[in-house]
């Protein structure tokens, strides 16, 4: 066999917003960027167009990258590029953390970050000898991260088909966060990418702004102080309209690097709060502990030195009572953050919640595995209904997502910043509520065949998947 051509495929979720999609194919570009220069590269992302299964044939290797919530649609995409004879492999997380699931439907499965078993997945296709699983179980030296080739950084053309580019700096999680799959996927240690290959790579793709896809960049400030010490001044030389970077609470404790992260360009810290219930600590791994006076801190802290907090609430802990929500709302309404994010609690495969919660037998059945979104709810809680969980959560999404709210926290935010940066600013200081409004606009969401689903306006039960009772 000789390989005609590879689709790197993401499968679809959004669509577009005025011209532009929201989530860019990072990893797929440093896929395709892996595949020698010979062998033909697409790369689809299908919040912008239609996966072309008439091109498709026997000669052609279809990878495709999902989380929990795309799995299905991916499944839906294979079934389809199978049935013109291509052969299909499937990555990412889901892939990662329940492989003998995805491994019943794909041609193959990767396992892992897939830089080392990538080449060779393509190679043993080229020879007709593709195998059902790959692994790579050694995390990747953040060194030797492929550099995205040019052709990938033309077809792609992110600073044109997406709002915001996604950026990678550091990997890995130490923390142990009961409900968190990156220690699974991304492991326990951080690793760092050299600073030079860094600034390289921001200025041959040419972007202005970007947000950084790293799982708790925050915690290097502790970790590695010289490091992001170094990193901050170098990203200052750049002309940089603004990014952002997940974090946590201890990143108020470094007072001299978040000046220096100012002067970096950073817009926006996402702090994982998580809880406002300290009820809750034993869950979230020793990062968050409910104490708002200390969020409070923080907050005031980070705003400073001139830099705007988003954060981060998970609701539906065992810990969490029906009046949560209001009790999260009023700490929010006068703790002045820029930006907030809300989730349900999720029940991800390979987490210790799951596991818990199977055992407890409180999982409900039959949910598809394109509603474990954070916006839906896909267990019992503890303390409350599900039906109170999800009502609670749309009631708290209707508050902050409002466009009262959203105008009045990005006014907030732009205020902070000097009248000569407004311009530049702007889009960054309004964006992130707006984009956690369309988030949580799938609670009205139903799941369909094809794997994506569809909003049903009026949903009586927006966000309750099932009223069954476990047995």
């Amino acid at each position: 066999m000789t390989i005609r051509k590879v689709y790197l495929i993401q499968p679809g979720r959004d669509g577009a917003k005025f011209g532009k999609a929201t989530m860019a194919p990072y990893t797929l570009m440093r896929l395709a960027s892996l595949a020698p220069d010979d062998v033909a590269v697409e790369i689809i992302d299908e919040d912008l167009r239609s996966v072309p299964f008439e091109e498709m044939g026997a000669n052609d290797l279809v990878g495709i990258t999902a989380k929990t919530l795309q799995v299905d649609r991916a499944r839906w995409i294979t079934e389809r590029a199978q049935a013109r004879g291509a052969k299909v492999v499937i990555g990412g997380t889901h892939a990662t953390l329940a492989p003998d699931e995805v491994a019943s439907w794909a041609d193959s499965i990767a396992v892992g970050e897939a830089y080392r078993t990538w080449p060779q997945m393509i190679a043993d296709f080229d020879r007709g000898e593709l195998k059902p699983r790959y692994v790579d179980e050694e995390w990747t030296n953040l060194d030797h991260l492929p550099v995205l080739s040019e052709r990938v950084l033309a077809q792609v053309d992110e600073n044109r088909n997406y709002w915001t580019p996604y950026m990678e700096i550091t990997r890995g999680c130490p923390r142990n966060c009961t409900f968190c799959t990156a220690i699974r996927v991304s492991g326990r240690v951080m690793r760092y990418r050299p600073v030079d290959q860094v600034v390289a790579e921001i200025e041959r793709r040419r972007i202005k702004r970007f947000f950084l896809t790293d799982d708790n960049f925050g915690l290097a400030f502790r970790l590695n102080p010289d490091y992001i010490e170094k990193l901050f001044k170098e990203l200052r030389k750049l002309p940089l309209a603004g990014w952002t970077a997940q974090a946590e609470q201890l990143v108020a404790d470094h007072p001299d690097l978040l000046k220096l992260a100012r002067e970096a360009h950073l817009d926006k810290l996402f702090i994982g709060f998580e809880s406002a219930n300290p009820d809750n600590r034993s869950e979230l791994g020793g990062k968050a502990k409910g104490n708002i006076v200390r969020y409070r801190q923080v907050i005031d802290r980070i705003h400073a030195a001139g830099i705007g907090v988003v954060g981060l609430f998970v609701f539906g802990f065992d810990g969490d009572p029906p009046d949560i929500f209001q009790s999260t709302y009023d700490f929010i309404r006068r703790s002045e953050l820029d930006g907030v994010s809300i989730t349900i609690l999720t029940p991800y495969v390979g987490t210790p919640q799951r596991a818990t919660w199977i055992a407890e037998n409180r999982l409900i059945p039959n949910v598809p595995w394109s509603l474990y979104d954070t916006n839906h709810v896909t267990y019992y809680p503890a303390q409350m209904s599900p039906e109170q969980l999800a009502r609670g959560y749309d009631w708290l999404a209707r508050k902050l997502y409002g466009w009262p709210n959203i105008a009045a926290s990005g006014l907030r935010n732009l205020l902070r910043q000097p009248v000569r940066d407004w311009p530049r600013k702007a889009f960054a200081s309004f964006s992130t509520n707006y984009g956690y409004r369309l988030e949580c606009s799938h609670r009205d969401w139903v799941p369909t065949a094809d794997g994506v689903g569809q909003a049903v306006p009026g949903n009586t039960r927006k966000g309750v998947v099932s009223v069954m009772q476990p047995s």
